[in-house]
């Protein structure tokens, strides 16, 4: 159960990781729950170890995969490969909700930090 585990917040949302190596040593994979708030966006990153596939539980996301952006509805599916940096955008008045998995029991995160603007209002 999701509201049983404590979560990592941020200025933009939060993370509640449910499975990883550092929960259960051994694992091959990292699942967690994220919640982005109205108008929250998570900063540019890449996993440098691993692949991400996100699924979109409740709202309206604008993600940046590799300088493209997809616009993400309830229901949407997305793989980011890994080294792909990427960005999300809650373009909604609510929270969205989704789960996202990497292909790792130790997931790695790197900043990306350059000159872009971030992404563009709708």
């Amino acid at each position: 159960m999701v509201g049983a585990v404590p979560a990592d917040t941020f200025e933009w949302g939060s993370i509640a990781w449910l499975v990883s190596e550092a929960l259960i040593p051994g694992a091959d994979l990292t699942f967690g729950y994220v919640e982005i708030a109205p108008g929250g966006r998570n900063p540019r990153h890449l996993h440098p170890n691993c692949d991400e596939v996100l699924f979109l539980i409740e709202g309206l996301v604008d993600h940046e995969v590799d300088g493209r952006v997809l616009h993400l509805t309830t229901g949407t599916a997305l793989h980011i490969p890994r080294k792909s940096p990427h960005q999300a955008r809650n373009l909604g008045r609510y929270t969205a909700r989704m789960v996202v998995a990497y292909s790792t029991g130790d997931r790695e995160t790197t900043l990306v930090v350059d000159d872009r603007k971030d992404l563009p209002h709708r």
